[in-house]
């Protein structure tokens, strides 16, 4: 038999860390999976790329929080089964004015969702870390131990292993260019690359990041508001004689700051020796302000609410493709639990224990804006 005449329970388009994610799941509960990426596997175009990401629980929809937190424990399920480790704990500290109506509501789901947390002033903030971060007096922290790095390449190389060990075909330099529904009701997809192979699926997900938009309205005419943008990570030198301050094992943390620009970091993990203003203000000195030493290009995918979508892609295709994209800068924490949610999307048309009415396609009919947020 020709391998472009083979037929798979799942193909997967996109095999950054939400496609990967999903080709876990789906091989991981015995459907036979195919894994398509458009360039080499684990390339630096795309989001799912570099040294580190952030995992925190602090949200101001608790919508994700709860996303968070089902993902701690599936990172550590994954790592358990690989045998070694991508995800590291740290403690979290959101930091902004007090007056954020973004970090009132954090805290108002902490104490929602029974997160035990602290809120500091700027003395006590100075004190918690030994004057290793400073905010202006009109400011407050959130300290809290749902926090965390996450080693983002290792990660993506981690859930494919799984795939592979559980049966799956992973196949990159495949750019899909056509998905075509494929006779009766339920006879699923017909999938085609620009090389001109094709394979054929009972169900089809597509998880192609900044590329989501072009494709989906390729093969269906749906537009859907994601808009790639070109973000930069940056890392920051600490001064020599401060660089175990920093350091994840003596208990630096994660951290989010909710002033103006809106910043993310993680402590001293990657690079050992971690903006320009904000770096000086706030860690007192003892970092490098001058320039980062090493910066790393990131592709957004945005929608107008930054909120993901997830959901069937519908018309023509019934539930035979799902769609994961839009994550906007703030889903690879979350991977595990989106891959779980569009396996049992593609696999059974619904969802286990999350309501995806702020992750649908439709709301954007409704609101080209989106969700509407109170903060």
């Amino acid at each position: 038999m020709e391998y472009s005449a083979q037929q798979f329970d799942i193909i997967v388009i996109g095999a950054g860390v939400m496609g990967s994610s999903t080709a876990y799941q789906t091989s991981k509960r015995g459907q036979k999976t195919l894994l398509l990426e458009q360039y080499d596997f684990l390339h630096h175009l795309g989001s799912s790329h570099g040294e580190s990401r952030t995992i925190r629980a602090t949200y101001p929809d608790d919508y994700y929080t709860d996303l968070v937190l089902d993902s701690y424990a599936l990172w550590e399920q994954a790592q358990s089964e690989i045998g070694y480790k991508v995800y590291y704990k740290a403690h979290q500290f959101d930091m902004g004015p007090s007056d954020s109506e973004s970090l009132k509501a954090i805290i108002a789901i902490c104490r929602k969702k029974s997160l035990p947390h602290r809120v500091l002033n700027s003395q006590q903030v100075a004190q918690q870390f030994s004057g290793r971060i400073q905010i202006p007096e009109n400011w407050v922290g959130l300290y809290l131990d749902k926090g965390g790095v996450i080693k983002p390449s290792k990660a993506v190389s981690m859930f494919q292993t799984l795939a592979l060990k559980n049966g799956a075909v992973l196949k990159d330099n495949s750019e899909v260019k056509e998905i075509k529904k494929t006779g009766g009701e339920n006879d699923g997809v017909l999938v085609v690359t620009a090389s001109g192979e094709s394979f054929r699926g009972k169900k089809c997900v597509v998880t192609v990041g900044a590329w989501t938009r072009k494709l989906v309205k390729r093969v269906s005419g749906v537009e859907l508001p994601i808009q790639p943008l070109e973000t930069t990570v940056s890392y920051w030198r600490i001064k020599e004689e401060h660089v175990s301050d920093y350091a994840i094992d003596n208990g630096f943390p994660s951290f989010a700051s909710y002033g103006d620009p809106c910043i993310y970091g993680t402590p001293s993990f990657e690079y050992p020796g971690l903006i320009k203003e904000w770096i000086e203000e706030r860690f007192s000195g003892r970092v490098d302000s001058s320039e980062p030493v090493m910066t790393q290009l990131c592709m957004y995918s945005m929608t107008p609410d930054e909120d993901f979508v997830l959901d069937l892609l519908g018309g023509e295709f019934g539930k035979d493709v799902v769609v994961g994209g839009g994550f906007s800068g703030h889903g690879f924490k979350m991977a595990p639990a989106v891959g779980t949610l569009l396996a049992d999307l593609a696999l059974t048309g619904e969802t286990k224990g999350l309501d995806l009415e702020y992750f649908r396609i439709g709301r954007f009919s409704d609101n080209p804006k989106g969700n509407v947020k109170h903060y």
